[in-house]
């Protein structure tokens, strides 16, 4: 990485090295993603061999291209034009991939769709830590310092972790107090919820601090976490049209109620972002 007291050159992306092994990577995963969605509305009973996977998936594998893929395809064409907002949000858009496909290996049985769902984990994952390493935190900290309501995104992307944290907790404890099983898709769910929200608390809690990190991952973070939240709205919508699950209407308003606390910081970030990039812009032009 570049050192902190370095000022990149004005229109210039804060990053260290070439992102063009990244650019590769985001768009395999980008295509894998396509198949993998494009297989599951295709091929649904083979792919999902059970009513209970086909209710949790076949939706999902429209939000999934709806949603998950053109998020990924616009952050990595903004950051190839040179605008922050991009950079930022692109490993956003590639966590979404890791959190979405965490449920499939959990949930499915050994079958192209577990395979397929595997190989986008590992690499977006890999996609994900190498493109975070690959940015210069202290110039982004110097860019977005003063154009971001750094306490007020960091203390809800961190209250938002600890909330669905504590959920998968309780949800597990309580079908154990109960002694009843979970259902597969349900205990998959609970175990990506799990495993991916205390990265929202410790990048709330890095970007509550200022510190560099906190700047680079906030943006993306808030990202994924609301797209993750529009896409379940979505997902609840489809549901009983494309299946035969029951509507939800009580899970429809309270994803929507948190999906709210969610989107109002990520659209304060996101404009001290757009601010930044115009800064920029206008220092490029001089």
């Amino acid at each position: 990485m570049e050192r902190p007291d370095k000022k990149a050159p004005p229109g210039r992306l804060p990053t260290s090295g070439d992102l063009r092994l990244l650019y590769a990577a985001s768009l395999i995963v980008a295509l894998l993603m396509a198949v993998a969605s494009v297989g599951g509305l295709l091929y649904p009973a083979r792919l999902y061999p059970t009513e209970e996977l086909r209710q949790s998936f076949v939706a999902n594998d429209v939000v999934n291209l709806a949603i998950g893929l053109p998020i990924l395809l616009g952050s990595m064409w903004l950051a190839r034009r040179g605008k922050l907002i991009g950079l930022l949000l692109w490993p956003g858009a590639l966590f979404y991939v890791p959190y979405n496909y965490l449920v499939y290996t959990f949930a499915l049985p050994l079958n192209v769709g577990f395979t397929l769902a595997l190989v986008l984990l590992a690499l977006s994952t890999y996609t994900t830590i190498g493109l975070v390493a690959g940015i210069d935190g202290a110039e982004v900290q110097r860019r977005l310092r003063g154009a971001v309501r750094e306490r007020l995104a960091g203390g809800i992307l961190a209250g938002l972790g600890i909330v669905f944290t504590l959920l998968a907790i309780g949800t597990v404890i309580s079908h154990l107090i109960s002694n009843t099983p979970i259902p597969g898709p349900e205990l998959a769910l609970q175990v990506a919820d799990f495993i991916v929200s205390p990265a929202w608390v410790i990048g709330g809690i890095l970007l509550w601090q200022h510190r560099p990190l906190g700047y680079v991952g906030g943006a993306g973070l808030l990202f994924q976490a609301s797209m993750l939240f529009i896409g379940l709205i979505v997902f609840l919508l489809l549901q009983p049209l494309l299946t035969d699950a029951p509507f939800a209407p009580v899970d429809v308003v309270f994803t929507t109620i948190l999906g709210l606390i969610c989107f109002v910081p990520f659209g304060l970030f996101l404009r001290g972002l757009l601010s930044a990039d115009r800064t920029e812009d206008g220092e490029k032009r001089e």
